[in-house]
């Protein structure tokens, strides 16, 4: 009977433990838990979401207090179009954190940062080129596009010196959006280094419409497995969503996927930078308790717990401290929800605001709960306490439960 160490991701001529770690944010993928993987032999993954709030908790940068200064004037006015992120300050908060983590990587394996096209930030495409480009200069192992097509991505990098150098990849949930992204990177004569797979049952933004329940993983990586053939393309696929046990994962590399990525056992791991309670949250959760919902300003179907704080909050818009979903007009879902209720309640101190949230606020103060569809399953992953509290694992045992296991068992903590 097969287990995952009996596969490897290979990239040339090297090779990896198949196990990648998914890219969370907002530092919820710590360098911590990347850095585990990567001296594990496997993959991990750094987030560049909100880069500058997660440089100044690490390394007491002051950019948001800046920022907040900066556009104090604005934050009554409901018009967010004048406020603008300084990409010198972009950049030199995403080289402090790639960089820092690059220097304490230890091992065989490899450090990626995740990064969403989604976050405009009110000038979509001078801010995506400045977080790639500088992830590059601090030296990152690679880069993994999510969160959008990304059409236009790799030719924002095409002038960098390590654009043929660094690892390069992309999140699809289709095999067409793969194909559109192919097309048009075509000119660049620049193929991706892997292509990440990411199924209906992930978490947090789905690539998916609210009809996400018709489609499934396992068919799409086949699809694009076969596409790839086709194309005579030798390109890595590494599927995600769903893969709770080491049996799971096997099952996808002998169906010929190069690796897998996962992420919500990784949640409630101890390098996991969420907080405390939000893990008891996790442990505790029913099947009933996950449902997938349409609050993200992004205009993606999110999946999430139903008790996240996020849900129904209408606090006021936070765009001059944050505003990393501002699209390039400055304008959010979020902030034409909030006008339209405080303009019905105009009595109101405190609103509601259900159809959608302030994600960048939420998720900054790790109140959007967002997670997989196997989360139920967490705490069938650890021992209860004296307390009726969950035992915390280590990401090193659940990294090797994934590598060893078989017959769909799961490890418990010594």
């Amino acid at each position: 009977m097969k287990r995952v160490d009996d596969f490897r991701l290979k990239f040339g001529k090297k090779e990896y433990v198949p196990i990648m770690i998914g890219g969370m944010g907002v530092d919820i993928s710590t360098a911590e838990l990347a850095l585990e993987a990567a001296r594990l032999g496997g993959i991990g993954h750094i987030s560049d979401a909100m880069i500058s709030d997660v440089s100044d908790r690490r390394f007491d940068t002051s950019f948001v207090k800046e920022k907040t200064r900066l556009y104090k004037y604005n934050i009554d006015n409901s018009d967010k179009s004048s406020i603008k992120f300084d990409l010198g300050e972009v950049a030199e908060a995403t080289k402090r954190h790639v960089g820092a983590t690059m220097t304490a990587k230890k091992g065989e394996g490899l450090v990626f940062v995740n990064c969403m096209e989604k976050l405009t930030m009110n000038a979509p495409r001078e801010t995506l080129q400045v977080r790639m480009t500088a992830a590059l200069d601090a030296g990152i192992d690679g880069i993994t596009l999510s969160a959008g097509l990304h059409l236009g991505s790799f030719g924002l990098m095409a002038d960098h010196p390590r654009f043929r150098d660094a690892k390069l990849g992309i999140i699809v949930s289709s095999v067409r959006a793969l194909q559109l992204f192919l097309r048009k990177n075509a000119r660049l004569n620049r193929y991706p280094d892997f292509v990440v797979v990411e199924g209906p049952l992930a978490g947090g933004h789905l690539g998916f419409g609210m009809d996400w329940a018709q489609y499934d993983l396992a068919t799409i990586c086949a699809e694009v497995i076969t596409f790839l053939k086709t194309e005579q393309l030798d390109i890595p696929v590494i599927a995600a969503g769903g893969i709770f046990t080491g049996s799971d994962a096997v099952s996808f590399l002998e169906g010929g996927s190069a690796a897998v990525q996962v992420a919500t056992r990784f949640t409630v791991a101890n390098e996991c930078g969420l907080t405390d309670k939000a893990k008891q949250e996790y442990f505790k959760a029913s099947e009933e308790d996950i449902i997938v919902n349409t609050i993200s300003p992004t205009g993606y179907p999110m999946r999430m717990l139903k008790s996240t704080p996020a849900i129904g909050s209408g606090i006021r818009p936070g765009c001059e401290s944050y505003g990393y979903l501002l699209d390039g007009n400055g304008g959010c879902a979020y902030i034409t929800a909030y006008n339209r209720e405080v303009l019905l309640n105009p009595d109101l101190k405190t609103l509601k605001v259900m159809d959608k949230t302030c994600l960048c606020t939420h998720m900054r103060n790790y109140n959007c709960w967002t997670c997989g569809s196997t989360t139920y399953r967490l705490k069938d992953t650890t021992t209860r306490l004296a307390d009726g509290s969950y035992q915390q694992l280590s990401a090193e045992h659940i990294f090797k439960d994934y590598q060893y296991s078989v017959d769909n068992k799961v490890a418990l903590p010594t």
